[in-house]
């Protein structure tokens, strides 16, 4: 289900969407269907290239993007400003990556807008392409999304008849696991080999594809690029808060009234952004932000937490994936994390120790303890276990998965005390709230 959180007025003439309402998903809203490239251009005119290079809401593309306050959307909330000057800055031909990938089990917000407004998606790349004097635009999916992969296919074909983009748009299909969709798997791919990420340093922006300069970003975070580019910064802040402007997408799950994916202004709280989903349908114990690498927070709280990059950070969470899973009161955490814990141990890259060795081990103790066989010793050795694992992969994956084992433990301390002194509650073996893919270790010829 996708749904706006308040009505921007029907746009057909190229007018700015309502500076409140609903923005990447307005065209939805107006005609009740997905954008193709007649309805897009229609509603928006070509993309504004070489308004990218001289002008775009009074003001340079650059400046405008940095006066907007536009953040990435892919989980990391980065200055886009700050990646599109540094890639331009580059020394030789720039690179433009999308990534479409939403590796996140419990996201869909990417699927949605890539659905419902894909050309926006494309006039944010031609638009970076064109800033950044890129020779060359990649667009990654996963390839088990055969009709994603159809419709785009389509989409690009019909703005290569119409001669929309200086720069022809690569559509690549990857293996969908979870660490597939980091960037410096993306790069690893694009040059031929396994969607595996890599270690760093040099980062992509600085050797990429080919060893150039490359600017990756997720799609929805270049779809807000093509309408800043349209309609300026002073319109893109008039929805969010000021030290948040714009509006995200989010994906709500588990116990609200209605899941779906929502368009919701920056800065809003948790709450605020529950009730877009008719808020939750029963008592809530806790809310899982960000996703299977994200931050559990208790339910007292939660509500009233902004979500932002600083005020999320403060209460040791973060955006993500813009997920949030509402967690019933009947439902067991400790559980649902052993579930995703697993699953993540599952979909590592195994190509260093933590995600070898480490991520196993700590999934399999945190599985004892949601079951009922682990005792206090080797609760100490669970909790030292997660600690060791952040900061110490060849890539971010164990930090993850080490964040959302802390939080659990703290969030779900009575939980933690009740399955060590009584053994495990009833709702450890109930079906899980948040959906865990089945998974098994992806083999070497699954990463091509």
């Amino acid at each position: 289900m996708t749904t706006e959180t308040t009505r921007a007025l029907p746009v057909a003439d190229g007018s700015a969407p309502g500076p409140h309402g609903s923005r990447l998903l307005s065209g939805w809203f107006t005609t009740g269907r997905p954008a193709d490239l007649a309805d897009h251009l229609d509603r928006y005119g070509p993309p504004p290239l070489e308004r990218a290079t001289l002008k775009a809401g009074g003001s340079t593309f650059q400046r405008a993007v940095e006066e907007a306050g536009l953040t990435g959307r892919g989980g990391a909330a980065f200055p886009t400003a700050i990646k599109l000057n540094s890639v331009a800055s580059g020394r030789g031909p720039a690179v433009v990556v999308a990534n479409g990938m939403e590796s996140e089990p419990a996201s869909s917000k990417d699927a949605t807008l890539l659905h419902l407004a894909p050309h926006l998606v494309l006039d944010g790349i031609a638009l970076a392409a064109r800033y950044v004097g890129a020779s060359e635009a990649h667009l990654c999916v996963a390839r088990t999304r055969t009709q994603q992969v159809r419709d785009l296919r389509a989409a690009l074909a019909d703005r290569a008849r119409h001669r929309l983009d200086p720069v022809p748009v690569h559509l690549h299909e990857l293996p969908h696991h979870y660490v597939s969709s980091e960037e410096t798997a993306l790069v690893n791919w694009i040059n031929g080999g396994d969607a595996r990420p890599m270690a760093t340093p040099p980062r992509p922006f600085e050797k990429g594809i080919g060893k150039r300069p490359t600017l990756i970003d997720n799609v929805e975070t270049l779809a807000h690029l093509a309408l800043i580019a349209r309609y300026g910064p002073a319109w893109y802040r008039q929805a969010g808060a000021s030290d948040a402007p714009g509006t995200t997408l989010v994906t709500l799950t588990g116990a609200v009234e209605h899941p779906g994916v929502y368009e919701a202004p920056m800065g809003s709280t948790l709450g605020h952004l529950l009730d877009h989903g008719g808020g939750p349908s029963e008592p809530l114990s806790a809310v899982l932000v960000g996703g299977f690498f994200g931050s559990w927070l208790p339910a007292t709280t939660a509500p009233a937490t902004r979500f932002t990059k600083d005020d999320l950070a403060a209460v040791g969470a973060g955006p993500g994936a813009g997920v949030l899973v509402a967690l019933p009161e009947h439902a067991c955490g400790l559980a649902e994390t052993a579930a995703v814990l697993g699953y993540l141990a599952d979909n590592s890259a195994q190509q260093c120790g933590p995600c070898r060795f480490g991520l196993p081990a700590v999934a399999e103790d945190f599985a004892a303890l949601a079951h009922g066989r682990l005792d206090q010793r080797s609760l100490t050795r669970l909790e030292q276990r997660a600690g060791l694992l952040a900061g110490r992969g060849a890539c971010r994956h164990p930090d993850g998965a080490s964040r959302l084992a802390a939080t659990a433990l703290r969030t779900f301390a009575h939980d933690v005390a009740h399955h060590l002194r009584y053994g495990p509650c009833a709702a450890a073996h109930q079906p899980t709230v948040i959906h865990v893919p089945r998974s098994t270790v992806p083999g070497p010829q699954e990463w091509r």
